[in-house]
């Protein structure tokens, strides 16, 4: 892969702090995203018996050879964070600079989607982030404070909460925490917020935000362990049926859940909103931000951003 000068895009990128895009799927997804001022992007990773890499798709009909864990994402930041940060720079700052010329200490979070089993994947992650982690540019908790770095890498989907929280003093590998278990609301009685709460696990089947977690409580996730509370818009809120917009249960779900992340003091993150038809998709957006969610995920980059700057337009004014 070419790499591109950190100026080469940086320079006039502003990074959107509300978005996140899953782009697995583009030819060179981080570099799609960086330009868009994403401060985060995914990774669908897979492990297959008798072979060591980790391979990057969205399902095994798109991986190929070429197409790796270290190739599209571990080495590519690593080049980039080490541009953002000669000699000299090293010597004058406390701490490494990221990639963002804009906001040099806004941090890239690089989302790993373990598809395969994950207390096999859980130990080739950690080894192929080992050029990440000895040049001291991942986020970590050391066992009292949250460090922040240039990356911070987040295990979603099969990630094993109980394999990534055996490091109490360096954790640099968090937890994307169920974001439909931690209801916050005034007006949801506990039976709701716990009928929710049990479709949300039986749906997952054990995979984000629940693998590794037998009988946790939410209260257990915390900043110290875990980065982002996540759900599926569809599996936890449902489609807006009411004429294109949502109604005021679903309304209160969204405000409950996202209440319920962030006095855990996490990021709140909705997957898997509806993608068409368009004008829906732009409302949802529109709603999750307004109602406080920290992410945007969205297939379509320039739509997105083009949603974030707009707010933020409005915003300013």
């Amino acid at each position: 892969m070419v790499l591109l000068s950190s100026n080469e895009y940086q320079d006039d990128t502003f990074p959107t702090n509300s978005s996140f895009l899953l782009d697995y799927w583009r030819a060179i997804p981080l570099f799609d995203a960086l330009r868009h001022g994403c401060t985060g992007v995914e990774a669908d990773v897979w492990l297959f018996e008798g072979d060591e890499k980790l391979y990057v798709g969205h399902d095994t009909a798109s991986l190929s050879p070429g197409r790796t864990f270290e190739s599209l994402y571990v080495n590519p930041i690593l080049e980039l964070v080490n541009l953002q940060n000669p000699f000299s720079i090293a010597i004058a700052e406390s701490e490494p600079r990221g990639i963002f010329e804009q906001d040099p200490f806004q941090s890239l979070v690089l989302l790993v989607d373990f598809k395969t089993s994950g207390s096999e994947l859980l130990p080739y992650v950690e080894a192929q982030l080992e050029p990440l982690r000895s040049s001291d540019y991942l986020t970590y908790f050391n066992g009292t404070s949250l460090i922040h770095r240039p990356v911070t890498i987040v295990g979603t989907g099969n990630a094993p909460f109980d394999m990534m929280t055996t490091n109490t003093s360096r954790q640099d590998i968090f937890f994307d925490a169920p974001l439909a278990d931690m209801h916050i609301s005034p007006t949801l009685t506990p039976e709701q917020s716990h009928a929710s709460a049990i479709i949300s696990r039986s749906a997952n089947n054990q995979g984000q935000g629940h693998t590794g977690t037998e009988g946790l409580d939410s209260s257990m996730y915390d900043p110290s362990n875990s980065f982002y509370a996540s759900t599926s818009f569809m599996r936890s809120i449902g489609y807006p049926w009411w004429f294109g917009t949502l109604s005021d249960h679903q309304l209160n779900l969204v405000r409950a859940q996202i209440r319920g992340a962030h006095e855990r003091g996490l990021q709140a993150r909705f997957w898997g909103t509806p993608s068409w038809p368009k004008g829906v998709r732009n409302y949802v957006w529109s709603v999750l931000l307004d109602e406080g969610a920290d992410v945007l995920n969205a297939d379509d980059l320039d739509e997105a951003r083009d949603v974030l700057f707009a707010r933020q337009g409005m915003e300013d004014v």
